[in-house]
């Protein structure tokens, strides 16, 4: 059972979704500290053939609470504007905006719901078919920090490979895992690239962006554009 956990993360690049495909099983890893000036509730788009972050706005966020004890206080309505401004000659828009519009109409105001929901819509859209739980739902390992939740939780599920987006090189011990019978991989997405408008290209942005300029098939592509090491 091949195991990947993150925290939910608004509209990611095209990586996390290529760790939720190379899994059996992924965690939306909900119940720890939010992190400020991070990707939980920002992202960045294409504007006017620059990278531009469009931001959930948040009720008294503070890295001293969990992801999913705080509160999205925004006029949700302002991002489908901008991206509706961003993308409107973008070749996919037709097909992806409604899409956008769905993650942004759904009514809840609780960050962590709201993010993993629209995780679930884009993989759905996507097609990825993989099992996706929610670690606050489950309880497993709570109490216990960083490195040793994430073994308890692999271990719950019997997991016996433990992937992680390629910035957990440095938070991990990879003997530590040995010793749970846990392979320890961390993915390392390829440099992509494709035609935005008459830009020079601008990588790393939202999903969003890759959807608005990408086939269906061009993307299922891009899912296996990574490698683990």
């Amino acid at each position: 059972m091949k195991i990947g956990i993150m925290q939910p993360y608004f509209c990611p690049y095209i990586g996390y979704f290529q760790l939720i495909n190379s899994v059996d099983l992924f965690v939306i890893y909900d119940d720890v500290n939010y992190i400020k000036q991070g990707w939980i509730n920002r992202n960045r788009i294409l504007l006017n053939e620059q990278p531009y972050f469009i931001t959930l706005r948040l009720k008294d966020a503070s890295s001293f609470k969990k992801i999913n004890e705080i509160e999205i206080n925004a006029d949700k309505k302002t991002i489908l504007k901008t991206v509706h401004q961003a993308y409107t000659k973008a070749p996919y828009f037709s097909k992806i905006y409604p899409l956008v519009e769905s993650i942004m109409s759904f009514e809840e105001n609780n960050l962590a719901k709201f993010v993993s929901n629209s995780i679930n819509e884009i993989v759905k859209f996507i097609g990825i078919k993989k099992i996706i739980v929610i670690s606050s739902e489950s309880g497993i390992g709570r109490g216990l920090k960083s490195q040793g939740r994430i073994l308890e939780i692999c271990k719950h599920f019997n997991g016996t490979h433990y992937i992680n987006a390629i910035g957990g090189q440095y938070l991990y011990d990879k003997i530590e895992f040995e010793k749970s019978s846990i392979e320890l991989k961390f993915l390392k997405t390829n440099s992509l690239f494709y035609k935005q408008f008459s830009n020079e290209f601008v990588p790393w942005l939202s999903i969003i962006d890759v959807l608005m300029f990408n086939s269906g098939e061009e993307i299922k592509k891009m899912l296996d554009g990574f490698e683990l090491i």
